[in-house]
């Protein structure tokens, strides 16, 4: 079976603490529920987590859907956002981790990516750095999430064309997000092989998109 690897950025720096970061929590597991009640996401989503804040971690490795654990994302009370660190740490995992085909095997279809900030990068020339390479990992799909006041859209759009502006970070609002990404999820995992890049369903009122 090919698989359908995603990989999930998500901002933990200091300014996610308290409601936000609960609010990130439990749109995640909400997403996860959703995806498993789609039977051809169980046979072919693979989903894995980096965080970022003064430190990049890989919370979860590449895993196939079926067995997925979300643990509990923390994050500090304070400290940078070092987007640019993450990219380089996604790049590494995604060059090899994604399959390549070949005369014996079909390969994975185009990995998506989804990041999610409340802020910008700090490491701004290590993020300028990466954008090239991430582009050259030839992703089906990556959308950027600006998620509240103080998210910077511009940093963003120098990564993707799709970039969404959350007006907030609180539960409703990322749940309303996360449901939207896993719809995306679905409609890609189906699409598969059928289309270059994948198509995205309309977002819900709380997610707008930036032009």
């Amino acid at each position: 079976m090919r698989r359908l690897p995603v990989y999930f950025l998500l901002d933990t720096s200091g300014s996610m603490n308290g409601e936000p970061i609960q609010a990130l929590n439990n749109a995640l597991g909400g997403m996860i529920n959703n995806l498993r009640s789609d039977a051809q996401a169980l046979d072919s989503l693979w989903l894995s987590i980096i965080t970022f804040d003064r430190d990049v971690k890989e919370i979860v490795s590449l895993t196939e859907l079926v067995n997925f654990q979300l643990p509990e994302i923390t994050c500090p009370q304070s400290g940078p956002t070092n987007m640019g660190a993450a990219l380089e740490l996604l790049c590494a995992k995604v060059s090899v981790e994604v399959r390549k085909g070949n005369e014996n095997q079909k390969g994975d279809w185009k990995p998506l990516l989804f990041l999610m900030t409340d802020g910008s990068p700090s490491d701004i020339g290590k993020f300028r750095e990466m954008l090239p390479i991430v582009k050259r990992q030839n992703f089906g799909a990556i959308v950027a999430c600006a998620a509240g006041p103080k998210a910077k859209n511009e940093f963003l759009k120098e990564l993707t064309d799709t970039v969404v502006h959350l007006d907030t970070a609180d539960s409703s609002t990322l749940k309303s997000f996360f449901k939207w990404v896993s719809d995306t999820i679905e409609k890609g995992n189906k699409s598969m092989g059928t289309a270059d890049n994948v198509p995205l369903p309309p977002p819900p009122s709380e997610v707008n998109i930036v032009i």
